[in-house]
């Protein structure tokens, strides 16, 4: 991996190529000559601060890796990451969406997973989780996935293994996270549930939900993920608010009851 120590041009062009991006589009996109982009990555010529972040943004290099290119280019990394709590409205506006969110599942995580903040409705499936997979930090995917997790309780493994298995790779991909490398890994590791054994998804289903068998009874659980816009502080960079929605009346139902709902 290139190292600050190389300078920022490596990292300019490292992050290029990840994207799939000629210097040319580059350079039309970030306006700036091809002749001066190519002195940038061959080290003739060092970036400003205000470059820095616009070839940042046409890559879309996350805020984390951005303060590398700032320390190679001999200035001090701009991008702060606070803790959770030092978020300020931020933190208000997570808590707030995860308090609203009941009586359906909803949760915070960083970029690899790991557990930030949770709602009530999402801690009644985390109960039981086993010590040696509650950390901390949690892992929402390792206490999915995991044979001695939430995997038992899964009606479509195989489905929902691929599924998970996909989008680590595609945050792998965006975010060069060695830990998340290591997350796969890890995940690929796991028993793979046998051919044939996931109940068929339906032809009314608009998404492939999550089927889950717990005591409360029989769920199918749909997904979305929100983010924030424009963050200029890692950690805010890297939280995902994952709010789980009930893919049928059943669920519905079972998810209000389970609440304390009529």
């Amino acid at each position: 991996m290139t190292t600050t120590a190389d300078g920022v041009g490596p990292l300019v062009r490292r992050w290029r190529e990840r994207r799939h991006r000629s210097q040319l589009d580059v350079s039309i996109a970030a306006d700036v000559s091809t002749r001066h982009l190519s002195f940038i990555e061959t080290g003739r010529s060092t970036p400003s601060r205000d470059m820095i972040e616009r070839l940042c943004d046409e890559l879309d290099v996350p805020l984390r890796e951005r303060n590398a290119f700032h320390l190679a280019a001999g200035l001090a990394p701009p991008h702060r990451a606070r803790p959770l709590a030092d978020l300020g409205a931020a933190r208000v506006a997570i808590d707030a969406v995860l308090a609203g969110h009941g009586p359906n599942p909803a949760v915070a995580v960083d970029s690899r997973w790991d557990l930030l903040a949770a709602n009530d409705a999402m801690w009644r499936f985390l109960t039981d989780i086993p010590a040696e997979l509650a950390g901390p930090p949690l892992n929402m995917l390792r206490a999915t996935m995991h044979p001695d997790g939430l995997a038992s309780l899964l009606q479509n493994p195989a489905q929902w293994r691929a599924h998970v298995l996909r989008r680590v790779r595609r945050q792998w991909e965006r975010t060069d996270d060695p830990a998340l490398a290591d997350l796969l890994a890890e995940l690929e590791s796991y028993p793979a549930p046998p051919p044939g054994g996931d109940v068929e998804t339906t032809g009314d289903d608009i998404a492939v939900p999550m089927r889950l068998t717990t005591e409360f009874g029989d769920l199918a659980l749909l997904y979305t993920v929100t983010v924030f816009g424009s963050p200029r502080d890692v950690t805010l960079d890297e939280i995902a608010i994952e709010t789980f929605f009930p893919a049928d009346d059943a669920t519905r139902r079972i998810l209000v009851a389970a609440g304390g709902g009529a």
